[in-house]
């Protein structure tokens, strides 16, 4: 692995906590085994202000990138996004890698990314890779840093605790430089390590419980807290603008609770030229006279809630509404982004 390709790792402070012990049989999978579900759900990380204390937590460096799971099977290779779209495509160079793992059947959990020449994540360049957003590009350029084995030469290791996954993992992936890279842990006190993190311009961090078991959904046993806060919010429409580049004044953003949209203000700075005329295009083709959002504006076309953007601010003000928010980048559906819930 390159040494830009692990950011937090250049500090001696902060070393590698897993170790490969052996390599793997392929035989194995003659042995009595679980069946190989089609897709897991995947377990996703509960968002906190603050890292956990204690040494029953592992830290990782936080990807901005495509939720994926690699299923290796006798047959083949299937590359399944977060929103279990079979994507094998168009990540074309991990599915090649995944081949050459030399293990007959597996599935791996982690992020596909492009790095930056810091090596940094950069999810704007991961979106070009597959030729932007709805392009149909196959990516040469991204990586993926896996992170969790959910099965494993026929046997099911969901059950099993993290610490054990990732011992098999790093054992799977010794040595590997490609297209598939391990996710190295890292260890160190949490705050120190958020706070190198800031220091590099990563996002964030993600805390995993090491005696945890592997469970779909937000469950508390992974949790990311980030440098800068981002959440992926609905855009129910756009306030027209006839001074701004690309017609688009400011987009209407709109979060969930419980079935309904509540509207928590505008956005009207991150984005370009090139991104105001395409966000207008594409809302244009999704006008409504019925706003998603009780809302009222003399320059307000509202918009059917489609589009999903990610957006970073710097917390809430008292009515309710995001603060000195920032558009990031629109959301692919086949990366189920979820929307930010309202408690």
């Amino acid at each position: 692995m390159s040494k830009r390709a692990k950011p937090l790792l250049q500090d001696d402070a902060f070393t590698a906590k897993s170790k490969p012990r052996r390599k793997r049989d392929p035989a194995q999978p003659n042995l009595p085994f679980d069946s190989m579900p089609d897709r897991v759900e995947p377990c996703l990380a509960l968002l906190k202000t603050v890292p956990p204390v204690g040494q029953d937590w592992a830290f990782e460096i936080k990807w901005d990138g495509y939720r994926l799971a690699i299923h290796i099977e006798p047959k083949g290779v299937r590359i399944i996004t977060r929103g279990g779209h079979d994507w094998t495509h168009r990540f074309s160079a991990i599915a090649a890698a995944a081949k050459e793992l030399g293990v007959g059947t597996a599935i791996l959990d982690g992020e596909a990314v492009v790095l930056n020449t810091e090596g940094r994540s950069d999810f704007g360049a991961l979106q070009r890779s597959l030729g932007g957003r709805g392009g149909k590009k196959a990516s040469t350029e991204s990586i993926l840093f896996a992170f969790d084995l959910l099965y494993f030469d026929g046997h099911d290791l969901t059950k099993t605790e993290l610490s054990v996954r990732r011992h098999l993992l790093a054992d799977l992936l010794e040595g590997a430089v490609g297209a598939i890279q391990l996710s190295e842990e890292v260890q160190g006190d949490g705050v120190a390590l958020l706070e190198s993190a800031r220091s590099l311009g990563l996002e964030g961090i993600i805390a995993k419980h090491r005696d945890s078991r592997y469970r779909s959904g937000r469950t508390g046993d992974w949790l990311k807290i980030k440098c800068v806060q981002s959440e992926s919010f609905m855009v129910v429409g756009y306030e027209q603008s006839a001074v701004a580049r690309g017609g688009i004044g400011s987009l209407l953003l709109a979060a969930r609770r419980g079935h309904d949209w509540v509207y928590v203000g505008a956005v009207g700075t991150g984005f370009k030229e090139k991104d105001a005329a395409y966000l207008k295009k594409t809302l244009d083709t999704l006008k409504t006279r019925t706003p998603a959002v009780p809302l009222k504006g003399k320059n307000y076309v509202f918009a059917q809630p489609t589009l999903i953007a990610e957006i970073e601010f710097r917390g809430w003000t008292d009515d309710g509404n995001l603060r000195h928010a920032s558009y990031k980048s629109l959301r692919e559906v086949q990366d189920n982004a979820a929307v930010f819930e309202l408690d």
